[in-house]
Formats: C-alpha cells, sequence, structure tokens
C-alpha cells in the first residue's frame, strides 16, 4: 500500500506552532488537535491567544480545542465560547470529567446547539454508546477513540474500533478518529477498522513517505547508515594479543 492509496483522513496532533503551520503546507493534512497537556509541554501560556493565533494560520481546516472546566455547567461555557473563535473550530469535550461524571448532557446540548463537538478520551464501545444518543443527526461530530493507550493495555484496539463504528452507525454526521497512534502501521489499522480519521504526532506523519518502499533497499540503506556512524566516530577494534600471537 502507498500513502496515496489511504483513503482515511490524516490529521495532524500537536502544539507547536511552527509545526502546525509546516503541517498547514501539507494538503494530504486535513485538520489538526491539540490537548491542555500538548499545550503545557510547548510552553504555552495564554490559552486564547495560542488557539486564535493558530486559527488565524489554519483558517479553512478543522482544528480542535479543548475545555478544561471539571463542573459540567462551566464546560458547557467554556465549549460555547471556543466555538466562536472560529467556523472550523471542534470543541473537545471529554467522555467523562475528573470525577467520572459522563459529559452526555454538555454533549447533547451542545450539539443540539450546532456546536461541533470532538468528544475525547473515550476508551470503551459503552462509552461511545451513550456518546452516539446524545448526538444530535444533524451536527457533524467527531469522537475520538484513544486506540494506541487500549494497545498499551494488552488488547487489540482494532476490534474495538469496529465496535465503535457500529455503534456510530445511526449518527452519520459523527466520524470516528483514531487517537494516540504509536507507529505508521496504525494508519493501516485505523483504515482497517473504519475509522474516518486518524490524528498523529508529526514525527509519525513524516514517516509515511516508507509507505511502499522496497524493503530490500530499506535494508541496504540500514547497513549503510550503521557503517557510516561507525566510521565517523572513529571506532576501531584493535585485535588483542592473544589472537596477534596465534
Amino acid at each position: 500500500m502507498r500513502s496515496s492509496d489511504l483513503k482515511i483522513k490524516l490529521f495532524a496532533d500537536g502544539a507547536d506552532l511552527a509545526g502546525m503551520k509546516a503541517m498547514y503546507a501539507n494538503p494530504a493534512i486535513k485538520g489538526f488537535t491539540t490537548n491542555p497537556t500538548l499545550m503545557r509541554k510547548a510552553g504555552i501560556a495564554d490559552y486564547k491567544a495560542f488557539a486564535l493565533e493558530v486559527l488565524k494560520a489554519i483558517p479553512d481546516r478543522p482544528v480542535s480545542f479543548e475545555v478544561f472546566a471539571d463542573d459540567l455547567g462551566e464546560m458547557a461555557v467554556q465549549a460555547r465560547e471556543i466555538a466562536t473563535w472560529g467556523r472550523n473550530v471542534n470543541v473537545k469535550i471529554p467522555v467523562t470529567n475528573s470525577q467520572r461524571v459522563f459529559c452526555g448532557p454538555v454533549i447533547r446540548e451542545l450539539s443540539a446547539a450546532g456546536i461541533q463537538v470532538n468528544v475525547t478520551a473515550v476508551f470503551t464501545p459503552e462509552q461511545v454508546r451513550g456518546i452516539a444518543e446524545c448526538l444530535s443527526r444533524d451536527t457533524p461530530a467527531i469522537v475520538s477513540v484513544f486506540a494506541g493507550r487500549i494497545a498499551d493495555t494488552g488488547r487489540d484496539p482494532i476490534p474495538v474500533l469496529k465496535e465503535c463504528g457500529r455503534l456510530l452507525a445511526g449518527r452519520p454526521r459523527a466520524e470516528l478518529l483514531w487517537a494516540s497512534p504509536r507507529e505508521v502501521l496504525n494508519v493501516v489499522h485505523a483504515e482497517e477498522a473504519g475509522c474516518h480519521i486518524i490524528t498523529a504526532t508529526n514525527d509519525i506523519l513524516a514517516k509515511l513517505g516508507l509507505f511502499g518502499k522496497d524493503l530490500a533497499d530499506y535494508s541496504l540503506e540500514t547497513v549503510q547508515m550503521f557503517y557510516k556512524d561507525a566510521a565517523a566516530a572513529g571506532y576501531s577494534i584493535a585485535a588483542s594479543a592473544a589472537k596477534k600471537a596465534s
């Protein structure tokens, strides 16, 4: 398979503005996601100012920004504010708050109001079933299932994602997103599972050029890399005295 054969939409995940701009220059990248953890790691101090700067640079592809309130009422207030920042904004709502309270009422309220949500931190089909019941049939939405983290627990995420897709079938405007990929092969896995979108960090997306690469050529390039690095380091192995005597 070549990367050009993929039907799944590729989103870039990150909070580095320069990196986001670089990915925006690539027409294969159809959207962007971020979250408060990524933004904190990137040193973002002013959440709204950063978001508006991103939307100025990326005005015409979906960009997801997440609420960070824990109270459901305040979560809805933040979501409505974030939704005003741009027509291409998806508002990320966690499937539960930090106290395990299902955020269904917020999802229902926003979706009914025509606000495009991206329900995030989803791990189970049971959660997707509840989310689907809250989504308006008329409003586009994204449901982000953290397949990579599911795999980290020793479980195969592909059957999980397939079941999630079946549960969303009654919401044709909802798209299933494979989140937290660990390697390029997950792009193939996500497509096989029936996902509409996969979001990945720039380092994973940069490897898409390897799709379909001849493995014998790749083997040779790897050997050449080892050889060049050993030479550049000036490594040598002198024969031992016992070996010389023999």
